[in-house]
């Protein structure tokens, strides 16, 4: 397998994001997921689409490329979106991950993740949190769980079922600082 790239996105990544969206919903309804992300593709939904643009125009969108070809993509927030709670402390929030069906089972989530409880260990941050969707047979929520995720809240958007997880990181101290005695 080539070797897993990442490079910073933006908003030209639009389509991509969009490609694996809606990659996605036609993969969790052959699965008898509709509840997730809905049965229509999200580049026929104007508000989908827009949601998934200002995901990545938001300066925070990280893709992974294998051999060139777009394999994931994440979001790296300083904080939840608004029907979640709000840390009380400094924190990097995944408002996006996703995976492009390509690459299934080429742990492209996973090292996604690992990438980004690096970043929170360079940032001097010591917490990491996502969400995702509670409902149908559970398997989302046992793979953050997997992941090293540990459960903390749970939502109701709308009738949208969502667990919330964190992770903690240990902090590196930045250069030059004193590390005690």
């Amino acid at each position: 397998m080539d070797e897993l790239k990442l490079r910073q996105g933006d908003e030209a990544d639009t389509a991509v994001l969009l490609g694996f969206v809606d990659d996605a919903v036609a993969w969790m309804n052959s699965r008898g997921n509709t509840g997730q992300w809905g049965t229509e593709p999200w580049s026929s939904r104007p508000d989908k689409a827009a949601r998934v643009r200002a995901q990545a125009a938001g300066g925070n969108l990280v893709i992974a490329e294998i051999g060139g070809v777009p394999a994931g993509a994440v979001t790296l927030n300083s904080g939840p979106p608004p029907h979640i709670a709000t840390a009380e402390e400094p924190e990097i929030y995944i408002g996006l991950l996703i995976t492009s069906r390509r690459f299934a089972g080429k742990r492209v989530g996973s090292r996604l993740i690992e990438y980004v409880l690096d970043q929170a260990r360079q940032r001097g941050i010591g917490l990491v949190r996502v969400d995702c969707y509670a409902g149908g047979d559970g398997e989302l929520v046992r793979y953050y769980e997997r992941q090293g995720f540990q459960k903390t809240a749970t939502f109701d958007a709308n009738g949208w079922p969502g667990q919330v997880f964190q992770q903690r990181v240990a902090r590196t101290s930045p250069p030059g600082t004193a590390t005690g005695r």
